[in-house]
């Protein structure tokens, strides 16, 4: 067990990367909104689209490819398709989770002074944000996979003790009964919660793509489907556990309260932090502010790192080798597009964050689909094909997925 420990790595980027705007956001918003209702959905949606994420790993083991170049053998259409929806949200994304880390650093570690750039006062949140996407950039470029990976097993095992910790003692705290009554949304606003819940739970589908360029960084190929598996498996197991957490938090802390969130980075991080530490007690402050801002730095830094990796790739098999196909140049590009996004757009968290997230569930079938289509297809050695019992479950998932975005669309 300690020889296949040492070999975690993207498994554990998946967490990272996954465990952020989705689990601190969404799912403590669905416990404090209607409890434990919305478990089903949490449950289902980990269900129907594990098939398609694993398939990611799984077509690295079986080739040593990403699943990028799979994708350019399906068609360059296939890829192009790809590069447009990549180009399309990973700004919002990055700025989305960008805000909420923002928003948490400067609860846990204090505000920044404003000052005045031209006729233009910038604010704490901005601030932090600058300083946070300035850290991850330095760190990424600086340390590379290698940093990346080694800091992602401390971030994890961080979060993962501090929020058990934290829905240890919010169910020692807790007087009134849990509900488990499942509730099925009715009502537009309701529905476009659940779409965005279920959009970013666990992550977004072409997170997929991410773990597999980080599969090849990581030189997992050629390995048996077992530790690719099992590397795989560690870090979505831990996303669903940790899901389950945030949703538990929601539902025993905030449930009934009363509190409406703010849009705004800052007061949402306030808000959800000081309503832990009424239920808790002040001793509780700083397990909650670790959990929270390792849940969302760790998120920050992966994303940074994942789309310009993704962006370098389809670039280079889309137009050969050149400016766009490098990983500076995209990070770079990120880098200042997030900031510029953050700057005119900061008052509205709460508006990018269920753009980014609708976004993705939307896109969601399309991603599933051309997965499963590499995975079963001439592309992947017959012995790497899932069986029968996975093929099952991948048309279940592809038919939830597509059901939800056309319920979602015919509500609006």
């Amino acid at each position: 067990m300690i020889t296949k420990l040492k070999h975690l790595g993207p498994g554990l980027l998946f967490a990272g990367a996954a465990i952020g705007v989705s689990h601190l956001v969404q799912s403590t918003r669905a416990g404090a909104d209607f409890g434990l209702g919305l478990l089903w959905a949490l449950l289902l949606v980990n269900l129907f689209k594990y098939p398609f994420f694993q398939y990611g790993p799984r077509y690295v083991a079986a080739t040593g490819e990403s699943l990028i170049d799979g994708y350019k053998k399906l068609g360059k259409g296939i890829l192009g398709i790809y590069y447009v929806l990549s180009i399309g949200t990973m700004f919002t994304i990055q700025t989305a989770v960008t805000i909420v880390t923002a928003g948490l650093a400067s609860n846990l570690f204090g505000n920044i002074a404003p000052f005045t750039v031209g006729n233009r006062t910038i604010t704490s949140i901005e601030s932090w944000t600058i300083v946070i996407s300035l850290v991850c950039v330095l760190l990424l470029i600086i340390g590379k996979y290698n940093l990346l990976d080694r800091l992602m097993k401390l971030i994890i095992i961080t979060l993962t003790i501090s929020t058990i910790i934290a829905v240890s003692f919010a169910f020692g705290n807790n007087e009134a009964p849990l509900s488990f009554s499942q509730i099925l949304p009715k009502n537009t606003l309701e529905i476009t919660f659940l779409i965005a819940f279920m959009g970013w739970m666990p992550a977004p589908l072409d997170v997929a793509v991410w773990h597999s360029l980080w599969a090849v960084e990581k030189k997992q190929e050629n390995k048996n489907y077992k530790s690719a598996l099992f590397d795989f498996n560690i870090g979505y197991i831990s996303t669903i556990i940790l899901g389950i957490g945030f949703l538990l938090l929601g539902a025993l802390v905030m449930f009934n309260s009363g509190e409406t969130f703010s849009n705004s980075a800052g007061k949402f991080a306030g808000q959800l932090i000081n309503m832990y530490k009424q239920s808790l007690g002040d001793w509780a402050y700083i397990i909650i502010a670790i959990a929270a801002f390792t849940t969302m730095f760790s998120t920050t830094l992966t994303t940074l790192d994942a789309s310009p990796r993704t962006m370098a790739k389809a670039s280079e098999l889309l137009f050969n080798k050149n400016t766009f196909s490098k990983y500076s140049f995209w990070i770079v590009v990120l880098f200042f597009g997030t900031i510029l996004i953050f700057l005119f757009l900061a008052s509205e968290m709460g508006l990018l964050i269920r753009i980014a997230t609708i976004l993705s569930f939307i896109t969601a079938p399309f991603f599933a689909y051309i997965n499963f289509k590499l995975i079963s297809g001439k592309h992947t050695p017959k012995e790497w094909h899932p069986n029968k019992n996975m093929k099952i479950l991948s048309w279940c998932g592809i038919t939830f997925l597509v059901g939800f975005s056309v319920w979602y669309l015919t509500t609006l």
